[in-house]
């Protein structure tokens, strides 16, 4: 991956912890200079240490409709340009009322969208007005999930997420055939379960752990690991997929093709 990123300006939304710092750190590996943007203080102090001289990173909420333009605005006034986005900001809706559809709320239905989806549509649009005013093309990596079209009922019903995650598909491939004259390209990451911390209830539950030796049975039958997705995060940015838009790469250990 060493370079594949050189001179490149990318953002990374939910850039702090998880998925988004350990693509952040192989961003930045492979010669890009990154805005990292995530919640908490002290989580934007850690990255930014992780990650060193190559990144910037702040603490702002991406359901923020102001943070998304920010980021860009730094990474712009920084680095010189724009060259991709990668969202990664979402998570679970359990705290707000998601699960089962008898059992959603409204208002777990309403947060789960908001946080999954509105982010991620506004994050796309600020990065797409950005494209369109320098006239340069780039490229959106958008973060879903193998649950918005393989679900597993029995361990992971929460159907407000799903419904987020599958619509993001939606959405990326319609901006993907809209924008593609713009030589802006936009594809997908759908990831199996992966340890993040988000994924802690999944992670400690021993019967969703004997789940996964067979759900994900790749390289031992295992709980995916945030650096497992880098080097396909690395190659939609990178200029090695400038003929490559519209797609949806599942990195899921099998968890799709498995009962």
């Amino acid at each position: 991956m060493h370079q594949l990123l050189d001179g490149k300006s990318i953002v990374v939304l939910g850039g702090t912890t998880g998925l988004g710092l350990s693509a952040s750190r192989a961003f930045v590996g492979a010669g890009a200079r990154v805005v990292a943007v995530g919640l908490g203080e002290a989580e934007a102090a850690a990255a930014q240490v992780a990650l060193g001289g190559g990144a910037h990173v702040f603490a702002a909420d991406a359901r923020d409709a102001a943070t998304a333009p920010r980021a860009i605005t730094e990474a712009v006034s920084r680095f010189g340009k724009l060259d991709g986005l990668y969202h990664v900001a979402g998570g679970s809706g359990r705290r707000f009322g998601d699960g089962p559809l008898h059992e959603l709320t409204d208002e777990g239905w309403q947060a789960t969208l908001e946080l999954n989806l509105t982010s991620l549509m506004r994050s796309n649009r600020a990065a797409v007005r950005q494209f369109l005013a320098q006239g340069t093309g780039g490229a959106i990596l958008n973060l879903s999930s193998v649950l918005a079209f393989s679900p597993a009922p029995e361990h992971f019903a929460t159907h407000a997420y799903a419904a987020a995650k599958a619509a993001a598909i939606g959405f990326s491939t319609a901006i993907a055939a809209h924008y593609a004259p713009h030589d802006i390209r936009v594809n997908v990451l759908a990831p199996g379960l992966v340890e993040t911390p988000m994924a802690q209830r999944a992670a400690g539950d021993a019967t969703i752990r004997a789940f996964i030796q067979t759900k994900q049975p790749l390289d031992g039958g295992r709980i995916g690991q945030p650096d497992d997705l880098d080097a396909a995060a690395v190659y939609f940015l990178s200029d090695g997929a400038r003929f490559v838009t519209g797609q949806v790469l599942a990195v899921d250990g099998g968890w799709s093709v498995s009962p």
